[in-house]
């Protein structure tokens, strides 16, 4: 409830009173958010992303960039017998420190988009990295097909088009598997999946040759290019997802309160407000 309603209630309260509690609530149930972090880092797979939020910077006046990271698991796809799980986390920054405070520790597949800080979060020469594989956002890439078709329209974007044709039938094969086993899933991927994977490389390969290499057109194809490993690491087992819709989903209730509240007041207001809302979004999961 807000101060403004209590208000209609008859009842007073200073903002910051209500800012005391909401912290005060935070640090007695941040154990469980702990707890529910380990469970989540103990999965053989998590989703991870984050999002920026404004943080109001105390004595400047103004608002900063900060960032809720979260970590999500949701198995239901291959009917895998772990619940869904979600855990955020605010950081003052989105770079590569801290994603690796937040995992740190964790040793299985990371799905998540092409930022570059999930690779550096792996490089084998970095002393602190993750032994995790990442498995990219094919979801990613077909956005960048969508944008070059919507920007070039109403003149046609062929190369864009087919693009996203074939990754629909992608798409299409996964629909048709989604709720079997993983082994079930693994094993229509390498049916059916795998040889379309196979012909869009190729096709990807060629057209690039032919492209002006500074086009929005060669850069979505080096793009799917240089991070193909990734891209198809879900066909060869079954668990993987071939997006990272699952936690853009579960980031939406962050996007909606960071809108309606405009800011967060300070980085310690944001770390409560990440606290609470892994427990509140929980519930609903």
């Amino acid at each position: 409830m807000t101060l403004t309603m209590l208000a209609t209630h008859g009842i007073a309260m200073e903002r910051s009173t209500l800012a005391f509690w909401v912290g005060y609530a935070a640090q007695e149930l941040k154990p469980l958010w702990h707890r529910l972090r380990q469970l989540l880092l103990d999965s053989s797979k998590l989703c991870v992303d984050e999002t920026p939020a404004p943080v109001l910077d105390p004595g400047r006046g103004r608002t900063k960039t900060g960032y809720f990271w979260a970590l999500s698991r949701d198995d239901r796809p291959w009917a895998g017998p772990e619940p869904p799980g979600v855990v955020y986390a605010y950081a003052p920054g989105r770079g590569a420190v801290h994603g690796l405070r937040l995992l740190e520790g964790y040793r299985g597949i990371i799905h998540c988009d092409g930022y570059q800080a999930y690779k550096t979060m792996t490089r084998e020469t970095r002393a602190d990295a993750l032994s995790g594989t990442l498995a990219f956002c094919l979801s990613h890439l077909r956005r960048q097909f969508v944008k070059i078709e919507r920007e070039a329209a109403p003149a046609p974007a062929p190369v864009a088009r087919e693009a996203l044709e074939r990754i629909a039938q992608l798409y299409a094969i996964e629909k048709a598997l989604r709720g079997r086993s993983a082994a079930e899933r693994r094993a229509g991927r390498q049916a059916h999946a795998r040889p379309l994977a196979a012909a869009l490389k190729q096709w990807l390969e060629a057209k690039l040759d032919h492209l002006a290499q500074k086009s929005d057109t060669a850069k979505a194809l080096r793009y799917a290019l240089r991070h193909w490993a990734g891209l198809t690491l879900y066909l060869d087992d079954g668990r993987i997802e071939m997006d990272t819709n699952a936690v853009e989903r579960a980031m939406r209730p962050i996007k909606l309160n960071a809108k309606n509240s405009l800011f967060a007041g300070c980085d310690e207001g944001a770390e409560n407000w990440a606290v609470l809302a892994s427990l509140i979004v929980n519930r609903d999961l």
